[in-house]
């Protein structure tokens, strides 16, 4: 996964110029979906090299990102939303949502409704499965619209400052642009675990 992950990088640094915005509103939009493409080599890299290129906007990145992820946030939603519950549960389980999830998500929703949809916008891995339960459980889509919406813009506009500071202090990197983003992988990876870990205790106090 390591190996993909850093072909991935590679291209992508190398496309980044020609596809511009584009590219990076499409591959964030796949990234809220089921694609499995971390939202931190995506925003990092184009903040950095439009710190240091002047090609893009540290503001149109931000923009790109935010805009892409609520795409791709929305398709989850009205695709859960259609296709409805016993199929999601029946097939979810074949994309890394099997029923145990979905109904501690679902539980979640319930419980925290937009807010908790805004602060899963904030978390890997968590951010890009919260719009099957918000769909399945019907929840008004101009709340969802709006929790994700926010969600997705700040988490991007952290994700492109982390950017900006490689681009003003390169001596961070070390002439490594590869070993900042895995440092940022790894944080990522943390906190994704810590937000599991907190809502298994919530779930199991609350006893739902």
């Amino acid at each position: 996964m390591t190996e993909l992950l850093q072909h991935f990088s590679d291209w992508y640094l190398a496309t980044l110029s020609q596809g511009g915005y584009w590219l990076i509103a499409g591959l964030m939009a796949l990234e809220s979906t089921f694609v499995p493409i971390p939202s931190e080599v995506i925003i990092p890299p184009a903040a950095y090299l439009a710190h240091t290129r002047g090609e893009l906007s540290f503001i149109g990145v931000v923009l790109a990102g935010t805009l892409g992820s609520w795409a791709g946030a929305s398709l989850m939603y009205w695709g859960a939303r259609l296709l409805g519950r016993p199929l999601i549960m029946r097939f979810g389980r074949y994309v890394g949502m099997g029923q145990a999830k979905i109904e501690l998500a679902e539980r979640w929703c319930t419980r925290y409704g937009p807010p908790g949809v805004f602060f899963s916008r904030l978390l890997p891995v968590i951010r890009h499965l919260i719009g099957i339960p918000t769909g399945i459980l019907r929840m008004d889509f101009r709340w969802y619209a709006l929790a994700t919406l926010l969600g997705s813009l700040l988490w991007c506009s952290v994700l492109a400052w982390l950017g900006t500071v490689v681009g003003q202090h390169p001596e961070l990197l070390a002439g490594s642009l590869h070993r900042f983003f895995a440092l940022v992988l790894g944080a990522a990876a943390v906190l994704g675990v810590l937000y599991y870990v907190f809502v298994q205790r919530v779930s199991a106090r609350t006893g739902h």
